[in-house]
């Protein structure tokens, strides 16, 4: 069979990326198609393999403005040839899962979201600009998009959260198998001298934030919480939000910037625990912390409900659930530090329930391996070939898992 695995871009080595990664273990062979290019942002496998890219890619300077030209996604995706191939799998969270494929083709979409641009963030995204020219454009780019979900064979949603969004925006029912997530740090643990000294002061410990410093991810909200509480914070990651936060940040909050792999799972080791004050598709920043031992501390929506075992001290019973791994804030406490603030109170009082071992095995359910297996399993349900890296057993899953980390380490 010939396979092709479609993008929606490939400009920076982030979580859909890795995901790519990861079916092109599963499926060496594949060819990838995608909008637009940027060769050395990603990985070599993953620019050795990349066969074609729309008309978008000819835009000088595309690279750092490819969502500007949001309304010519209809016309890119059309100049993306898929003729020949047998199966076609899409990993899409914009405009990948809109491509034409033949009659005799199965396409399979992995979908980490719905198009955000044109959905619920449409205001967002589109604020400043006048209604009358906005909202035009949006309907027929929704109805371009729905048409384009008409033509899906199979949907798989990388959590239950969106998979409800493809119900809800697609009328499409959609599996779900979880994207891999690496289970510890693939770089040598090697520390800089200054690192090192920073980890020493962390001795009376600290809470972590961690992750692109964008608006939706509301670490805002965990700024002005422990601004106001007093208590140590530690913000490790950069974005368009790293001045303001600055600004209404107090002195027990601590900006980082971009720090090192190595530095990073060492925070994720030495943290009391991690802030999630966001609401995500899936969220791979939770589940690697988990997979260093340490507890979580989110809001009870999105994609952190599949992934943690949580305290929910606002439901009075005489049920305590077993295996937490961390305190839910409450979906009608999102955005709000007062809510956040009362969710630190109830873990620093249950703090000494937390396991770290049992955290540990909260993240084991989202390894390559069990990934493999999952998209094996669904592969061959729905008649289509399940690919050769994992095979169907748990040696070839455990082979192709160190097969990646050890690539992963070379990158």
């Amino acid at each position: 069979m010939r396979v092709a695995l479609v993008h929606d871009w490939l400009t920076g080595m982030r979580g859909g990326e890795r995901c790519l990664e990861a079916f092109l273990c599963i499926y060496p062979d594949a060819d990838i198609l995608t909008l637009v290019h940027v060769p050395g942002s990603t990985s070599p496998r993953i620019d050795a393999r990349v066969r074609a890219t729309s008309i978008l890619n000819n835009i000088p300077g595309i690279a750092r403005r490819y969502r500007a030209f949001l309304p010519l996604y209809p016309v890119a995706t059309a100049t993306l040839d898929l003729s020949g191939y047998d199966l076609v799998i899409s990993l899409s969270h914009a405009a990948a899962k809109n491509v034409r494929v033949p009659k005799s083709a199965t396409h399979i979409c992995y979908c980490f979201t719905p198009m955000r641009y044109i959905w619920d963030q449409a205001p967002y995204y589109f604020r400043g600009l006048s209604r009358h020219l906005t909202e035009p454009l949006l309907r027929l780019l929704r109805v371009w998009d729905v048409r384009g979900a008409r033509r899906v064979d199979h949907f798989v949603g990388i959590s239950t959260f969106v998979a409800a969004r493809i119900r809800s925006f697609y009328g499409r029912k959609a599996d779900v198998i979880a994207p891999p997530v690496r289970l510890s740090s693939e770089v040598a643990p090697v520390l800089s001298a200054e690192e090192q000294g920073l980890l020493e002061d962390s001795a009376g410990g600290f809470f972590l934030c961690a992750g692109a410093l964008v608006p939706y991810k509301r670490i805002d909200v965990a700024v002005r919480a422990f601004s106001t509480m007093n208590i140590p914070l530690w913000v490790l990651g950069s974005g368009s939000e790293l001045a303001h936060l600055k600004t209404i940040a107090g002195p027990s909050v601590r900006f980082f910037g971009q720090v090192s792999d190595a530095f990073l799972w060492e925070c994720y080791k030495r943290c009391r625990a991690l802030i999630f004050p966001g609401i995500e598709d899936f969220g791979i920043v939770p589940v690697e912390c988990l997979a260093a031992g340490r507890p979580i501390i989110g809001v009870d929506a999105g994609g952190l409900r599949d992934s943690m075992v949580g305290l929910r001290p606002w439901i009075r019973s005489h049920l305590v659930p077993k295996d937490e791994c961390g305190v839910f804030i409450p979906r009608s406490g999102y955005g709000n530090p007062a809510a956040l603030q009362e969710a630190v109170r109830v873990f620093c009082r249950e703090e000494h329930r937390f396991d770290s071992d049992v955290a540990r095995g909260q993240a084991a359910r989202f390894s390559y391996a069990h990934f493999f297996d999952s998209w094996n399993a669904f592969a061959l349900r729905v008649g289509v070939w399940p690919g050769v890296g994992p095979n169907s057993s748990p040696s070839g899953s455990r082979l192709a898992e160190r097969e990646i980390s050890k690539r992963e380490s070379a990158c």
